[in-house]
């Protein structure tokens, strides 16, 4: 009888050790789930910018007041016939 009273509470023992501090522990689960919720945020984050690139690249692609707009702001271009002024600022020392 103590044998096996012995041998229950080994048993005993060791699956409190991995519930606890081993492989696949109430710890180990946690963590995981804390990366998994931050993963999730991440990937909400990028999927709204991906919505937005697309719908920038839409723009791009069908509108000529978005292409107009990029060329203005990016690259500088002026129509024929219009006036460029570039006011600079003088920063005080």
């Amino acid at each position: 009888m103590k044998w096996i009273i012995l041998t229950l509470s080994i048993f005993l023992l060791l699956l409190q050790y991995r519930l606890w501090i081993g492989e696949g522990s109430l710890a180990e689960i946690h963590s995981l789930k804390q990366k998994i919720r931050a993963q999730g945020d991440e990937n909400s984050l990028l999927a709204e910018r991906n919505m937005q690139l697309e719908a920038e690249v839409s723009d791009l692609k069908n509108g000529k007041e978005a292409i107009e707009e990029r060329a203005r702001s990016v690259l500088g271009m002026i129509k024929a016939g219009e006036v460029f002024y570039q006011i600079i600022e003088v920063s005080k020392p």
